[in-house]
């Protein structure tokens, strides 16, 4: 799955047609079908009820209306596309919106009444907000094939890094990997996707810093040096926060939802 699918999906799901998801995206009809089926195909399930189908719903009580939730990229890219398709299918008559980028863009979507939750870094410090963790990420920093051994900072001192925008959870890790060990990166080059910094991490353009589930599952991983930063470094916990009190029937579905995958990924 690439985030190309996640946005035709999430156009699908939001207008509930295919014509209008297609001008959306601005694409012809027939390839979002295509890639739509595509994506079915991957996760082996339906992620549509088409109108030729019996569709039973229970009347009353079922969760109805808008969910707007906001994720981190990776997250959204590897971790939460099995839920997403399942909350669709179990629940018709909520209309998911999906949006993605850094962690500070989502968190002030939460405050400000836009997203209704949304996956961050954790850890949850906001007073405003509420929230469980739901990812572990183990955190690799990224060089160009034949490297030598990255171990410390300070073996990387002034090397160009490739990153999100400033208000990133990641960047702000990787600038204090840095500074922890009195090492200064170079020249930050800001990009808008994985596959982009990983494309000039390839290039031998510099450094990167990227969790191991969205690393391992782009084209040219193996073209690259990856290691896990130092132990203290290592690890980082994906968060689903909301605003304190403001749990809606959508996100208590969402969430129960959520659990229910989490537990069948780990059972035997």
């Amino acid at each position: 799955m690439d985030l190309t699918q996640l946005e035709m999906f999430n156009a699908v799901a939001s207008t509930g047609s295919i014509t209008q998801a297609a001008q959306k995206v601005h694409r012809v009809p027939s390839n979002l079908t295509t890639r739509i089926r595509q994506l079915e195909a991957d996760l082996g399930v339906e992620l549509f009820i088409r109108e030729n189908q019996a569709r039973m719903v229970v009347a009353g009580d079922e969760p109805q209306g808008l969910f707007s939730l906001g994720s981190l990229e990776s997250t959204a890219a590897v971790r939460i596309s099995p839920t997403l398709a399942h909350f669709n299918q179990r629940y018709p008559k909520i209309h998911l919106a999906l949006s993605t980028g850094p962690s500070g863009t989502m968190i002030d979507g939460v405050l400000e009444g836009n997203l209704s939750a949304a996956f961050v870094d954790g850890p949850l410090v906001h007073p405003a907000l509420e929230g469980l963790p739901v990812f572990p990420e183990e955190m690799m920093i990224v060089a160009p094939f034949g490297h030598p051994p990255i171990a410390r900072a300070s073996e990387v001192n002034g090397a160009s890094v490739y990153a999100f925008r400033a208000n990133c959870s990641y960047r702000r890790h990787f600038e204090s990997w840095f500074h922890a060990d009195r090492a200064t990166p170079g020249r930050i080059h800001e990009m808008e996707s994985y596959h982009g910094m990983l494309a000039c991490v390839i290039a031998g353009a510099g450094l990167a810093l990227i969790p191991r589930s969205m690393l391992e599952s782009m084209p040219g991983h193996h073209h690259v040096y990856a290691r896990p930063l130092a132990e203290e470094w290592r690890w980082l916990t994906t968060w689903l926060v909301w605003r304190r009190g403001a749990k809606t029937r959508q996100l208590e579905a969402f969430i129960a939802l959520l659990n229910e995958d989490r537990q069948a990924a780990v059972s035997p």
